[in-house]
């Protein structure tokens, strides 16, 4: 029976899933085993209450414009919980649509501005007949970390105030094809245009998020041996 217990929200999970990013939960519930830890899922989608005391932890997926485009209409209902979430240091990792949709707007396809939470302090543009597509490579300049994984969006998008960028590209495209960045930090909220799902190449950024959520839930555990984890290259 394991010692600690954490529930996650997978955030418009019906709509928001065309990348396979669910495989971010798989490889989540994969370390949390060997953290002494399990976690529950539940998919929070349009219409659905999202109450911020009930989860430890969040996914937010993407999609296609039209899905995302769904999504927007629903996020006003829930901006003040998903606000809540982030701004009390709960971790959430937003996979590049819902990395978009936190940020202040994106530009569609098709040139359509399509409004997101505003929490976070970026914006997305869109290319004409282009996108950044292939590996990518990026290092984390705070823990010295690379981070390896597959880029595939049309959006260019440009951090903000209070973000610092998940890494400097070394090889790929990242953010916007131009300052080197790659996804955006934002306190324990993680964002990324990375797919293959990201966690399961990068464990390390799984047990930061991990580490996260049972150091808020359970704040006077010892936690030594679950800081101490190893997590071997999957690369």
């Amino acid at each position: 029976m394991t010692a600690y217990h954490l529930h996650l929200a997978h955030l418009y999970g019906d709509l928001l899933n065309t990348y396979s990013d669910v495989g971010n939960i798989i490889a989540l519930q994969y370390y949390a085993k060997q953290m002494d830890a399990d976690i529950d899922v539940k998919v929070i989608s349009i219409d659905d209450d999202f109450n911020p005391d009930d989860f430890d932890l969040a996914l937010f997926g993407g999609g296609q414009d039209y899905e995302q485009l769904v999504v927007s209409k629903d996020l006003p209902n829930k901006h003040d919980a998903i606000d809540k979430f982030i701004n009390e240091g709960k971790p959430l990792l937003a996979i590049c649509g819902g990395y978009q949709l936190l940020g202040h707007y994106y530009i569609g396809a098709n040139g359509e501005k399509i409004p997101g939470l505003g929490i976070l302090d970026h914006y997305t543009l869109s290319q004409d007949n282009h996108r950044f597509i292939g590996d990518i490579t990026i290092k984390n300049e705070d823990s010295g970390q690379e981070y390896h994984g597959f880029e595939n969006h049309n959006g260019r998008t440009f951090i903000g105030k209070g973000e610092r960028p998940l890494g400097k590209v070394i090889s790929g495209n990242g953010n916007n094809g131009e300052d080197q960045t790659e996804g955006a930090i934002y306190k324990n909220t993680y964002c990324s245009y990375f797919h293959g799902p990201i966690l399961t190449r990068n464990g390390e950024i799984a047990k930061k998020i991990l580490l996260a959520a049972l150091e808020y839930k359970y704040p006077s555990a010892d936690l030594s041996s679950q800081k101490a984890l190893k997590i071997e290259p999957t690369f």
